[in-house]
């Protein structure tokens, strides 16, 4: 095992957006320091960071700058270009590890990783051509949605096809990238385990949380989830089924969608996850700190949920209801410190907490 970075360490982060800001600032609450890296200028990240190295993910001297000042490089967000690890591989250790990324950098290829570790998943099938498509939905059926396999998030590189005729748009959608057509799944609703996973292997999952998504992206998460008792062991159990086979280090987020006869794998991120927000006021190590622990060869922290929690994103215009949240009983607000507002767009969080 890797001998725990001592305090004062400096964490490097990839990426400046509101993920790294709050893994910024677990790690000064545990006396470690930050560096971020990131293409833009005062991200919500750099406003709390220790030092910030401004530069593009492809511009592999300053990666290579910025790995030989810190102590360990982790994540916020999963499209890390592979140049981009190569330059940090002979200089600074990193986490999550590279075959999480590549996992999960390709939906056709998380796919099927899923299926071989024997857990359920929609079922898919590769697209390229408009005869593939065609045969995607002879084999699986409609409904359905194409999916670009790389890239996308909040709902973009998607499109749902709801008859045969749908067909042509929805593969102009995905302007010639590689794509993947699922079958819909007829699920109650969603839910999300964030699981993290230590460099010893020990394992910590927290709660499932149940979310609630408008126009593709995430509104609320509820914790407790509806869930049975055996539907809650079996999300935490496949969680910990895929950090181990990824021989993971840090906090990983799997979205299960919930039928009456099963959970099926929805997704993986191998990062911090927005549904997990609300352990930072439903838990006394939150997400963030979990993931610090983890790549800091800590141990980790007790995930134990002692209140119920509502965790409400705040979106483009909501910042206008700050006072009205901000007047609520036993309301945590969590802003970003974005300065534009724009439609879709996640400004900062809520958790509304009831005690146990």
């Amino acid at each position: 095992m890797t001998k725990p970075l001592p305090t004062g360490a400096t964490i490097g982060i990839f990426g400046g957006g509101q993920l790294g800001r709050m893994l910024a600032l677990a790690a000064a609450r545990l006396g470690l320091k930050c560096h971020i890296f990131d293409p833009a200028k005062d991200g919500p990240a750099a406003q709390v960071a220790d030092n910030v190295t401004t530069a593009a993910f492809d511009d592999l001297d300053a990666i290579r700058a910025f790995a030989a000042g810190v102590d360990v490089v982790t994540y916020e967000f999963e499209n890390i270009p592979a140049a981009a690890l190569d330059a940090l591989a002979d200089v600074v250790p990193h986490h999550p590890p590279r075959g999480a990324l590549e996992t999960s950098q390709d939906r056709l290829i998380e796919k099927q990783f899923l299926q071989d570790l024997g857990l359920k998943t929609a079922p898919f099938a590769a697209v390229e051509t408009a005869d593939d498509l065609q045969a995607a939905i002879a084999k699986i059926g409609l409904p359905g949605i194409l999916k670009t396999t790389r890239l996308g998030y909040d709902g973009k590189g998607q499109a749902r096809l709801t008859c045969s005729d749908d067909a042509v748009s929805a593969l102009e959608a995905m302007q010639g990238a590689s794509a993947i057509y699922e079958g819909f799944v007829e699920f109650t609703h969603e839910v999300s385990v964030i699981a993290a996973r230590g460099p010893d292997g020990a394992v910590s999952c927290y709660d499932p949380g149940e979310n609630v998504h408008q126009d593709g992206i995430l509104r609320t998460t509820t914790v407790p989830a509806r869930l049975s008792p055996s539907q809650r062991t079996d999300a935490v159990l496949l969680a910990a089924k895929i950090l181990n086979a990824l021989n993971y280090v840090g906090v990983l987020g799997v979205e299960l969608f919930v039928t009456p006869e099963t959970l099926i794998v929805n997704e993986i991120a191998p990062r911090v996850h927005n549904s997990g927000h609300w352990t930072q006021n439903g838990c006394a190590v939150d997400q963030f700190e979990q993931h610090i622990r983890a790549i800091a060869g800590w141990p980790l922290g007790d995930g134990q949920r002692h209140s119920d929690v509502v965790m409400e994103n705040l979106i483009g215009d909501d910042m206008n209801k700050i006072a009205s949240f901000a007047e609520k009983p036993n309301t945590a607000l969590h802003l970003y410190g974005k300065s534009e507002i724009r439609a879709g767009r996640k400004m900062g969080h809520a958790n509304i907490v009831q005690k146990s």
